[in-house]
């Protein structure tokens, strides 16, 4: 080998418990982002259907005949 693979692999080897220790961190760093923008994703399509579900059902309408209340309204008025 050559003089520079020698030092770059002793550089590796006096270093390997950092670089082993900043790899860890990256995965776990990447594995919770991961995490996090499913659960986003998950969640939006979840909300979405539900959405979608609801405007979907019929709307129930109700009539109210206030009539009687104007006319009491009137008796009050006079």
């Amino acid at each position: 080998m050559s003089q520079e693979k020698v030092n770059r692999y002793k550089e590796q080897k006096a270093n390997r418990k950092a670089i082993m220790k900043k790899e860890k961190r990256m995965k776990i760093f990447r594995n919770t982002v991961t995490a996090v923008v499913v659960v986003a994703v998950l969640s939006w399509v979840g909300y979405s259907g539900y959405n979608s579900y609801v405007d979907s059902q019929p709307v129930e309408k109700t009539e109210v005949d206030y009539t009687s209340i104007a006319e009491y309204l009137t008796g009050l008025a006079e």
